[in-house]
């Protein structure tokens, strides 16, 4: 009997575990459903465990929020920058016109480049350049020019009325007497040694050329008093004949512009003459002069408000700022008087304003927001110039 039981125990036992080993091969058969269904099952969990990540990605907008400011901080720092970047050009046009300086190895034929293109900007601004003596005829500005050294063509305008009002010809001036010619000289300065050249220059019209100025430099010369400066403003201005005047503003400013080396005036004469055609010579003369006496000024040039900044190789020498700049400018520039008595009618066209006549009132410049320059404002009566009036620089 414990054999059948034995017997039946394992077919129990095969029984019981057919069906799970039937089950595992029916589930083996449908493995892959079964895997899919586990697939599925994985997949149907992956949407959980997407669902348990959905904060995650919810997390990270948060910090995307977070920075969300920070992005609107550039944003609204932006404006500032612009707004400075705005603010900028004010402070800024000095140092965007600040030019390199000519390399040392120029050859020539960029020098006279250079140099052309800075006389046609000047000839620009100044159109109305002239010759700042007050003259009628050659022996008015030759003893005009004579009497310029060592003070200002305005001192010279405001004393030569009475001088040739007295003296009107070569013949009448020769015949003066010395005594009477240096007081009506004396606000020129050195007027001893002066009235010494202009009647000596007078006598030698009047003895050697017939009373007539000459037209020629080798003549005119050997007039007292009478170098090559006075010859070539002589030549240029009252003959029509082309002459480089090298005074003190000519002097200066070639040398500035790096034009020559050269300090001595015959030397500046040559080499300057040979930048320029001769026809050039005396326009070239007014626009250096008319510039060195209103911007480009001996001790504090107006470098913020000179127009050939962007050509000079000084800038920066002077003042930059546009502001301060415009407070040094002079003449009609400035709204100052001019030094002429009797400008040309071109000058006051462009604002200038003629000199007054000695010991009269001396016009000031507009303040700033008044009217523009060119409209005389009045100020207190004075026999000498006023603060910042031309007259305080001399030539």
């Amino acid at each position: 009997m414990a054999a059948p039981k034995k017997a039946v125990a394992p077919k129990r036992a095969a029984k019981t575990s057919a069906p799970p080993k039937a089950v595992a091969r029916k589930t083996s058969a449908s493995g892959t459903p079964a895997k899919a269904t586990v697939t599925k099952t994985s997949a149907s969990s992956a949407p959980a465990k997407a669902t348990t990540r959905k904060p995650t990605p919810a997390k990270k907008p948060a910090p995307a929020k977070k920075a969300a400011p920070a992005a609107v901080t550039p944003a609204k720092a932006t404006p500032a920058k612009a707004a400075s970047a705005k603010a900028a050009p004010a402070k800024a046009p000095p140092a965007k016109i600040t030019p390199a300086k000519p390399p040392r190895n120029e050859s020539h034929t960029a020098l006279v480049r250079r140099a052309r293109r800075i006389n046609r900007e000047l000839g620009e601004v100044y159109p109305y350049a002239h010759p700042e003596l007050d003259f009628e005829n050659p022996f008015q500005l030759v003893v005009a020019t004579v009497l310029s050294a060592q003070t200002t063509d305005l001192r010279v305008n405001q004393t030569t009325p009475a001088l040739f009002g007295k003296y009107p010809t070569p013949e009448d001036l020769a015949a003066a007497n010395p005594e009477e010619v240096e007081e009506i000289l004396r606000p020129t300065g050195f007027f001893r040694a002066k009235t010494k050249s202009v009647i000596g220059l007078s006598k030698a019209l009047r003895d050697d050329f017939g009373g007539e100025v000459p037209g020629r430099l080798e003549d005119l010369v050997k007039l007292p008093g009478v170098g090559r400066k006075t010859a070539f403003v002589v030549l240029g201005n009252a003959f029509g004949r082309p002459g480089i005047t090298v005074d003190t503003h000519f002097q200066r400013l070639v040398r500035r512009w790096q034009w020559t080396d050269a300090t001595e005036p015959d030397k500046i004469e040559t080499a300057i003459g040979g930048l320029f055609p001769k026809s050039e010579w005396t326009m070239l003369s007014h626009h250096v002069i008319f510039h060195g006496r209103r911007i480009c000024h001996a001790r504090k040039p107006a470098c913020g408000a000179c127009p050939i900044a962007p050509l000079c190789p000084a800038y920066g020498e002077g003042e930059t700022d546009p502001e301060k700049a415009q407070k040094l400018l002079k003449y009609e520039k400035g709204g100052f008087p001019g030094q002429r008595l009797n400008p040309p009618q071109s000058y006051l066209d462009a604002g200038g304003i003629p000199a007054p006549p000695l010991g009269a009132t001396i016009p000031s410049a507009p303040a700033p927001g008044a009217s523009a320059p060119g409209a005389p404002a009045p100020a207190p009566a004075s026999a000498g110039p006023a603060p910042g009036s031309p007259a305080r620089e001399t030539g």
